[in-house]
């Protein structure tokens, strides 16, 4: 058996805050291997099964979920979305870098279950930024775009909470420039 362990990296941050982009600019790079959520939401135009997420009907997230085939899962806006557990352990086993975009409630379950690995926080400049940037998006209506603000105003109150005597997040990026965010995570993980 070898040595080589990999390690694991959450990503997380309030919609619209830039958490996706980073994640698909660090997707790119060699050695890193990205978690493919499953969800119970519809899929988006453009969006691709197994690529994108893992469609699933509500029954079948349940049934896996009563399995324990999540490493965590949370109900955000009324869908339900989780992280299966056997990619990371067969990417960690590896020596590969497992990278993970979740929601708050999740990163919360990783840290109570006592998983180690790097926790980042995207947080918007400021919520009228993030309101901005869902409503160029054109993917949700006002209704929609108010109740993405505040779950980020929870999300962004959350951040800086403590679990298990550690902080919920190791960093908190501050995403006003893409390009910068990205180069910061990128520090993060060679660090």
């Amino acid at each position: 058996m070898s040595n080589l362990r990999g390690r694991l990296v959450v990503i997380s941050g309030p919609s619209g805050a830039g958490k996706t982009s980073v994640c698909r600019a660090l997707k790119q790079q060699p050695g890193i291997e990205f978690s493919v959520s499953a969800t119970t939401r519809v899929m988006r135009p453009g969006e691709r099964e197994g690529i994108d997420y893992h469609f699933l009907s509500r029954e079948d997230f349940q049934r896996r979920l009563a399995e324990n085939q999540f490493l965590e899962w949370a109900t955000y806006n009324g869908n339900l979305y989780g992280t299966p557990r056997w990619p990371m352990d067969q990417a960690l086993a590896q020596g590969r870098t497992f990278l993970v975009e979740i929601e708050v409630k999740g990163t919360r379950q990783l840290r109570e279950r006592g998983q180690e690995g790097l926790y980042v926080f995207i947080a918007p400049p400021s919520i009228a930024e993030l309101r901005r940037r869902l409503q160029l998006r054109g993917t949700n209506d006002s209704q929609e775009i108010e109740q993405r603000v505040r779950i980020a105003e929870d999300e962004l109150a959350a951040a800086r909470e403590t679990v298990a005597g550690r902080p919920l997040y190791d960093v908190i990026l501050e995403n006003r420039d893409l390009e910068q965010t990205i180069g910061a995570v990128q520090a993060l993980l060679r660090s």
